[in-house]
C-alpha cells in the first residue's frame, strides 16, 4: 500500500497487456474507479508485462488492474507477479478481468492474483472491492 499519505487517493494502473485489441471493458473500469475518487493510470493497449510493472512502480501504485480477453492470463498474471517479486514490490494488489475460466481464476488466486471480474460485472462491485483490499 502507498504509505505516503494514509488519506491519499488510491493510485491504481489498468493495463492491457499483450496482443488484444479490444479495451472498451478496461476504460469503463478506469472512469468507474476515477470517478471513485481513485487516481487512474491507463497504460493503453498492448503493454508489456515489463512495461506495466515499470509503470506501476514510477507511479507508487497501490494495485494493477489487467484486462485480459486474449486468453493468455496464466502466463500475462505469472509474469507480473514475477516481475513485481523481482523488483521488491510485491505489496502492489494485483486484480483482472476478462473472459477467465473458473478453473483459472482458482489458480489465478493461488500464485497472488488477489481478485478476478469476469464480463458483466458491476462498477460498483469492483470499486468496493478495491478501496476494501487497499484499506487491508
Amino acid at each position: 500500500m502507498n504509505v505516503s499519505a494514509v488519506n491519499s487517493p488510491i493510485r491504481v494502473v489498468v493495463a492491457k497487456p499483450g496482443l488484444d485489441g479490444h479495451d472498451r471493458g478496461a476504460k469503463v473500469v478506469a472512469r468507474a474507479l476515477r470517478d471513485a475518487g481513485c487516481e487512474v493510470i491507463y497504460t493503453g493497449l498492448h503493454q508489456t508485462p515489463e512495461q506495466i510493472v515499470a509503470t506501476a512502480i514510477q507511479e507508487d501504485a497501490d494495485a494493477i488492474g489487467l484486462s485480459i480477453l486474449s486468453g493468455a492470463h496464466m502466463t500475462l498474471f505469472a509474469r507480473i507477479i514475477d516481475l513485481l517479486k523481482k523488483d521488491n514490490a510485491s505489496d502492489i494488489i494485483i486484480f483482472g478481468g476478462g473472459i477467465i475460466p473458473d478453473a483459472d481464476i482458482v489458480e489465478l488466486k493461488k500464485i497472488g492474483v488477489a481478485e478476478i471480474f469476469t464480463p458483466g460485472a458491476p462498477m460498483e462491485e469492483i470499486v468496493t472491492w478495491l478501496k476494501s483490499a487497499v484499506k487491508n
